[in-house]
């Protein structure tokens, strides 16, 4: 085969999602922007994506948070789809949070259907793609007239604390009935390559040019964090109940003469646990930042950690965070989590003194940012996008 016929396939090969109306189930649009949010936006260039708010995937409580959103989610029922970026329209669904029965599971099915139908309708949607991230849409996968359906799973959404009874066995037909399932960790392809022998690994790309600028030097330091001392233990994402809270106690005790820097929201299920730190004197927690700054703070950290707990659910995650440390130049401590372990410039602690151990190295043995950076940026959401387009090539 000639050279410019190696070259024709492969473009041939990316032709894959291009000029296609896609349907998209995922978490809430103005929620921080996960891995989904940026594949959306790499797709949005070529196609047209209704984005489908988050359908719950746990049974709300009666705390104050919980009832308060459930409010917040009747109230946008009502809101028009609206396009919030170019080729991106969102849509407010209602359905009720739960899927424990049959005739549940057939109440939402209907009402999902005649909600999202209508609004395809609406826009003109044609030839559509069904991209699930969101389990929970599962109990809709082929019932839209779709052409193709595709889950793309991220996690082992069956071991989050508080799972809606029902959601375990939706998710496994959504797999079986997918034409390509994609996974985003080793250990998920290991799990879930049994329901569907079309099931492909890619792993998370990274934000890169909007992380890169933390190593420029050209971002004012924030306020909160310009003049504490040193070193600045730092750490962005939200804190749930797989944040080892020990752990980071342990570290800020241990580096009593620096700051421990937390940037984030806590969930609920975390709140109890977190409350420990408040009697810690160098540890600062700052809350929820705009995406926008978070360059900004980690411009401020000496050292980034991913102290999760190891259980079900953080043995299958690939944690989005850590590739953001590094593009922003970062040398990063992890707990064992088995996706870090493919990365560079991560040092895995497997016990909580050899956590603070790797603290310690780091901060002695700093290596230049800007090489540090330059290693992951070919990790970018385009290049997963590619790996994607690939795969749905391949497939036909």
């Amino acid at each position: 085969m000639t050279r410019n016929a190696v070259k024709m396939q492969k473009d041939e090969r990316r032709e894959a999602l291009r000029g296609r109306d896609i349907v998209c189930f995922s978490h809430d649009w103005t929620g921080d922007p996960l891995s989904k949010t940026h594949l959306m936006r790499v797709l949005a260039r070529d196609n047209r994506i209704l984005w489908v708010n988050a359908l719950p995937n746990r049974m709300p409580t009666a705390a104050s948070k919980d009832v308060s959103r459930i409010a917040k989610k009747l109230k946008s029922f009502a809101e028009p789809v609206r396009e919030v970026e170019k080729n991106i329209f969102v849509l407010n669904p209602l359905v009720i949070p739960a899927y424990s029965s049959e005739r549940l599971v057939a109440l939402n099915r209907k009402m999902l259907v005649r909600q999202i139908r209508r609004s395809m309708r609406r826009l003109g949607f044609e030839n559509v793609v069904n991209m699930i991230f969101n389990p929970a849409a599962g109990l809709i996968a082929g019932h839209l007239g779709e052409s193709e359906l595709i889950y793309y799973c991220v996690d082992e959404y069956t071991a989050f604390t508080g799972v809606a009874p029902g959601l375990k066995e939706i998710e496994e037909d959504l797999f079986r009935r997918s034409d390509v399932v994609i996974v985003s960790a080793e250990k998920l392809l290991e799990s879930k390559a049994q329901f569907n022998s079309r099931t492909h690994l890619i792993r998370h790309g990274t934000d890169w040019n909007h992380f890169r600028k933390a190593v420029d030097g050209k971002l004012d330091l924030p306020s909160e964090v310009a003049n504490l001392p040193r070193p600045i233990i730092g750490f962005h994402g939200l804190i749930a109940d797989w944040v080892d809270i020990e752990l980071i106690k342990k570290v800020a005790v241990h580096f009593s003469g620096g700051s421990v820097v937390l940037v984030g929201k806590t969930t609920l299920d975390a709140e109890e646990k977190v409350k420990t730190l408040d009697g810690v004197s160098n540890v600062h927690r700052l809350g929820r930042k705009p995406y926008g700054e978070l360059p900004a703070y980690c411009a401020a950290f000496d050292v980034a950690i991913n102290p999760f707990e190891i259980n079900e659910l953080t043995l299958a995650a690939n944690p989005l965070k850590v590739r953001e440390y590094l593009a922003a130049g970062l040398p990063v401590v992890s707990t064992d989590i088995p996706e870090v372990r493919v990365l560079p410039d991560v040092f895995v602690g497997v016990s909580h003194a050899e956590f603070i151990e790797k603290i310690e190295y780091a901060l002695a043995n700093p290596k230049p940012r800007a090489a540090v950076s330059d290693a992951i940026e070919t990790e970018s959401w385009e290049a997963k996008v590619d790996e994607l387009r690939e795969i749905l090539e391949e497939k036909r």
